[in-house]
């Protein structure tokens, strides 16, 4: 049984693959196409299909397109048609929200299995709800057989939240919160509102720590009613659907904001109170789900589930003892949560353990000879190392930016030390000089520690263990007697969005963070994902693309270390034009 998994509908187009009973592949086409979340999300565009990570899923399978029994799709667009109401508000128009832009999304999502068929594929072509997709990617690599399963993000065809349980491989639904009341459209409109894109939730998110709540949370409560088992939104104030931000103007007394290098400490307590009303609203959910479902266990999925600061205050406060949460948790993850949807429900009758997530490393690796031709295209001289992890210890420890590129590339909007840029964390210095020269972004943006998970509770003040803690997906409080040891990775607020690192979770970066402390008696780096105003590099190609254009030190691909400081003048004069 070879299963795809597909979301292509909306935003973070992604593939994975199933073969047999084995989870082989799960990609996202920004990986490949460098185009940030893929494309844009618009009412004409849900048919544009990733063939890249279709292709290279397929390669990494060893198998053609006619070998596929069943394509999952993680959208339904009947179910959109019949459930998208027409509720008066002000839209643009020909875009969502109006018959002419509902109908083309529709005609569009309609014809996809057509345009996949016309291509050699040949088996069952199967719709799935996007929240029962984001539930699956959450359940199914979960260690629980049963659990509370909750997802949360802007939009599917309707709804926004889904309440439910799972129990021995089957998912079911308990409650439903639908459009108009989504919070995640109410950060991209925030964000928005604030001269960002509507993907940039997560600056709003860095800037909230700047700022205080309580300026303006009684203004949020004024067109959003926070309830014991959810949240209503009044539509005429939140106008998901045009780009008319004169009632928000109106609400909180600020005026929109066409560049977000004008923001000021009024916006910063602007976030800080969506990032307060976001706790909340999500602890009662999560509470809720517990007198739905009781159970010691919660599964959360939905790009809402990347909010850290929530995530830490339900589980901390919350009414579970064991949480997952799905680290590709966006959209992308929705095409994982298809395939594995469609291998429970139609091939495997019960929840197979070996789906369990054990790691996020189900992109593309890469041979020796890959690297190597890579390396020949711009006559770089490099190094191959006996010691790769005691010599880039060194490295970092005397101050050096690293990129680090290992293995097989990250499922997920993370880098978690197979695609990242690493750096010391005692160096006052380095978020400065990390943001404005490597990364070229906004300097209040914080760094995370990947820190070995032996010794985190020496530093970090975790009052729960939680395996999202992996993954970058819980923030905790620095210990006070730590904080100016590793002042580059605590936040404005005192706390640090983590990774912890296991031998068995990635036995080559917990062998670098480990020679790290035997130098420094710090046993963490600081991580931040490797690209540059663009996505996460995949190839290393992608990788000496981006170390060649920024002012990282150092490249490390695999056991060969690659120094500026012996770039031939050929190749630094490919920078300005063939790199760009």
């Amino acid at each position: 049984m070879n299963i795809l998994g597909l979301n292509c509908a909306y935003h973070e187009s992604a593939v994975a693959l199933i073969r047999d009973n084995q989870l082989i592949a799960a990609i996202e086409e920004e990986r490949l196409n460098r185009v940030k979340h893929a494309k844009p999300a618009l009412t004409e565009n849900p048919n544009d299909i990733p063939w890249q990570a279709i292709n290279t899923c397929l390669e990494m399978g060893n198998l053609l397109l006619s070998d596929i029994d069943i394509i999952a799709f993680s959208f339904n667009p009947l179910k959109r048609l019949h459930n998208n109401l027409n509720l008066n508000e002000q839209c643009i128009d020909g875009e969502w929200g109006t018959t002419e832009g509902e109908k083309k999304f529709y005609k569009k999502l309609i014809g996809i299995p057509d345009q996949i068929r016309a291509l050699g594929f040949n088996g069952q072509f199967m719709w799935v709800d996007h929240c029962v997709a984001h539930s699956a990617s959450a359940y199914y690599p979960s260690p629980f057989k049963e659990a509370a399963v909750i997802s949360i993000d802007g939009i599917g065809e309707s709804e926004s939240v889904t309440i439910g349980g799972a129990r021995d491989g089957k998912l079911f639904s308990l409650k439903e919160i639908n459009y108009p009341n989504s919070l995640g459209l109410l950060w991209e409109k925030v964000s928005m509102f604030m001269g960002m894109s509507e993907y940039d939730a997560c600056k709003v998110m860095s800037l909230a720590s700047f700022g205080d709540p309580a300026r303006f949370i009684s203004q949020f409560h004024q067109f959003v009613k926070v309830n014991e088992d959810g949240f209503e939104m009044d539509i005429n104030i939140c106008q998901f659907r045009s780009n008319n931000f004169a009632s928000f103007e109106q609400v909180f007394g600020l005026p929109a904001l066409t560049d977000r290098a004008a923001i000021i400490r009024d916006y910063m307590d602007l976030a800080a109170a969506l990032q307060e009303l976001t706790s909340e609203i999500l602890l009662n959910i999560v509470k809720h789900a517990a007198q739905l479902y009781p159970s010691k266990n919660v599964c959360l999925a939905g790009g809402v589930a990347l909010n850290c600061v929530a995530n830490t205050a339900i589980f901390e406060q919350g009414p579970f003892e064991n949480i997952y949460i799905q680290p590709a948790a966006n959209d992308a993850g929705t095409a994982l949560g298809a395939a594995l949807y469609a291998y429970h429900n139609i091939f495997y009758g019960h929840k197979n353990p070996a789906f369990e997530s054990k790691d996020t490393y189900l992109g593309p690796g890469y041979s020796e000879e890959d690297v190597l031709a890579s390396l020949s295209m711009f006559d770089l001289l490099y190094e191959r190392s006996e010691n790769v992890a005691t010599e880039v210890a060194a490295l970092i420890a005397a101050g050096k930016v690293v990129g680090w590129f290992q293995g097989r590339m990250e499922f997920g909007p993370r880098a978690l030390g197979n695609r990242s840029l690493l750096a010391d964390p005692r160096d006052p210095d380095m978020v400065k000089r990390m943001n404005l020269l490597v990364k070229h972004r906004e300097d209040h943006r914080p760094f995370c520690p990947s820190v070995l998970k032996e010794d985190a509770k020496q530093w970090f003040d975790i009052r729960k263990d939680a395996d999202a803690a992996h993954y970058m997906l819980m923030a905790y409080p620095v210990k006070p007697e730590q904080r100016a040891l590793i002042p580059a990775v605590v936040h404005v607020d005192g706390t640090s969005r983590i990774q912890l690192v296991s031998a068995e979770s990635n036995s080559k970066y917990h062998e670098l963070i480990s020679a790290f402390k035997a130098l420094t008696g710090v046993p963490m780096l600081l991580n931040t994902s490797f690209n540059d105003r663009e996505p996460i590099v995949c190839s290393p190609e992608d990788a000496l693309k981006t170390f060649l254009r920024t002012k990282i030190d150092f490249l490390v691909i695999d056991n060969f270390i690659i120094r500026k400081k012996d770039l031939p003048q050929s190749a630094s004069a490919k920078t300005a034009t063939e790199l760009v």
